[in-house]
Order: structure tokens, then sequence, then C-alpha cells
């Protein structure tokens, strides 16, 4: 006997057990309308009890809405993207929303990005690449989608960004190698032209002018860990070897420890100092031993979520520029000043961040 194909379960079908209206089953499942607790309830049971399942293509169809958020990152070979987008997936997931990832690598051109943006029709986008162009978040707005740049800036308001204080973050790493006595000091800077990697380099180098100190040797490391040990090696075969590197990443910061330690023979910390910037989990292993400037990461996330969500609702909401402060966490790499530390948060900090 053949078996009987079960039809799938309906809205009708979870109002009729629930005592409600189909409409009221609608709105259980409609984010921000507006249903009673006792009615929801009533839904929610109904629907655990048949195995109802909301259609989101119906429903998006419906409301215009995905209910997606883009989120365009570069290579995820950098684990500090690798966090936020975990983070903000799991508080996306909270308010109701998937995230649907874009990523920018290998490309240089904004518009295969866009056209790919809108082709899945999300609702809003969360920019956290450093290699589009401030031009794209721009183009984005024009059309009505709501953005939101993270861990970079633009240099229009129009747009709202979440950012460490980079430019605090510099000037407190240049304040930190003088204190611990290094003489020559060099900058591995990320992509240029990238804001993260400019503010940090700038106030880095004018802080070291405000100590009469000569500006750093600079070198490229494009962000990554290949281009990072070219630049490390770069520093350490010049006459005038630096004895003190600020990287614009962790990721760069350790893949200098790797040269310096594999290649050369020296010890990270008493021969040369490194200083990241992130504090990725792998900072912090004994191998890597990382003073690296800490970017608050949850509070970028929820800052950026609660940005989109404020533009979801009204898309009036004007423009918001976040800075958020951030610490120096001091570990094995780099030499250290006498005195000047704190614990924040069960870690070391040096004094002028706290």
């Amino acid at each position: 006997m053949a078996e009987t194909i079960r039809r799938p379960v309906t809205a009708h079908d979870v109002a009729r057990l629930a005592g409600v209206s189909q409409s009221a089953v609608s709105r259980t499942y409609t984010k921000g309308a507006s249903v009673g607790q006792k009615t929801r309830e009533k839904v929610e049971a109904a629907s655990a009890a048949l195995g109802y399942r909301p259609n989101l293509v119906a429903r998006s169809l419906i409301t215009r809405r995905s209910n997606l958020i883009g989120v365009v990152v570069p290579s995820l070979e950098n684990p500090f993207y690798s966090n936020v987008l975990e983070a903000l997936s799991k508080a996306f997931e909270v308010s109701g929303y998937g995230v649907l990832l874009f990523s920018t690598a290998g490309k240089d051109d904004s518009d295969p990005v866009l056209e790919e943006v809108l082709r899945h029709r999300v609702d809003a986008l969360i920019l956290v690449s450093s290699s589009l162009s401030s031009h794209f978040a721009q183009e984005c707005k024009q059309i009505g989608l709501p953005v939101v740049l993270l861990n970079r800036k633009n240099d229009s308001l129009a747009v709202s960004s979440v950012t460490s204080d980079n430019a605090e973050g510099g000037a407190v790493i240049a304040d930190f190698l003088v204190a611990s006595g290094h003489k020559s000091l060099a900058f591995i800077a990320g992509i240029n032209g990238s804001s993260t990697s400019r503010d940090r380099e700038h106030s880095f180098t004018k802080r070291l002018e405000e100590h009469g100190y000569e500006a750093p040797l600079r070198e490229v490391g494009d962000y990554t860990f290949q281009g990072a040990m070219d630049a490390t090696r770069r520093l350490i075969a010049r006459e005038n070897r630096p004895d003190g590197i600020f990287c614009a990443n962790d990721l760069m910061a350790i893949a200098a420890i790797n040269v310096i330690e594999r290649e050369y023979g020296l010890i990270p910390g008493r021969d040369i100092s490194v200083i990241g910037f992130d504090n990725i989990a792998m900072a912090a292993w004994p191998a890597v031993a990382l003073t690296t400037y800490r970017q608050p990461l949850d509070q970028f996330v929820q800052n950026a979520v609660d940005i989109i969500e404020a533009q979801l609702t009204n898309r009036a909401t004007p423009a918001i520029q976040k800075v958020l402060a951030g610490h120096l966490i001091v570990r094995g790499s780099a030499r250290l000043p006498e005195t000047g530390f704190a614990d924040v948060d069960g870690e070391r900090v040096w004094r002028a961040t706290v």
C-alpha cells in the first residue's frame, strides 16, 4: 500500500488549533508586528505541536523584506574578520535576521560587489572591508539601502560608521615604546588608502615627533601575513634596523614575530619589540604573547546592529559616527616600561589607556 503524502502544515492549520485568526499567526512571525503575549504563546504552542515553519519566501514577498543583512568583508585570512562575522551573525539572529556574506577578496572594482548585493535583495549592509572605496557606501545610501561602515570610516558624515579610536591607539603605542626606551621605530602599514591604517600611522608618527623622535621607518604589509613577512625582512635588512615595530593589525604582527624568531634568531621583546592592533585570540597564545591594542569587538557589533535596526525602522534616521575606546594589552612581545600598569577585565593594560 502506497504511503500517504502528508501535506505541508499551513498558517490556517495553526490558526485553527490555536483558536486565533490567520492574520494573528502572520503577525506573530512578522518582525515588529503588534500581537498580544497570550496570542503569541497560543500560536507558538500550536506551531510546535504541528511542526509549522513560516514560509519566509512568501512572507518576504508580502513585506518586501528579505530579513537578510549583507556583510561585506575582505579575505577571511585575518581572524579579526571571522570574529566580527560570527558576532554579527549571533546578534542579528536574536533580532530575527540572517546574515549573508559577500567577499571582496581579489576584487578591486566595487561594481560587481554592489551588483551581487542588490541581486540578493538584502535589507541592509555592513561594510567591514578596507579594500572598497568610500564611494561604495555612498552608492548604497543613494539607492536607499541602509549601510554602516564597521572598523573603518568615511570622509562623508552622511554614512554611519563604527570604529575604534585609531588615533588614540596609535598615540598610546608611541607613548609606550618611548617609555620603554626604544630608539629606532618602524611602522608596517596595511593597505594604502585604508582609513584604519592611515589613522593609526598618522597618530603614531605625530606622537613620536612630539617626543622628539624622527619619523618611523615605513613598510607596507597589505594587511596580509605574507606581505608583513616581506616587510619585516626589509626592515631588518636595513642598516638602521629598528628595535620596535608597530604593525597595523595583529595578523601582520604575528608574521613579524615569525620572521624575527625563525629567520633571524632574534627574541621579540628583547631584541626587537613588536606591537599589533586588534587583540585576536591568537595574540594571547603563549607562543605568540603579542602586545596589542584591543578593539572592543562586542561594542562594535552591538552599535552596528542598533544603527541598522534604527535605519530599518525609520529610513530618515540621521547618520551616526561612533568612536569606541580600546586598551593596550601588554604581553611578552614588547619591552616594558618600569611602571604604569593596571588590570582591566583580567588583562594587563598599560596605564595610558585606563
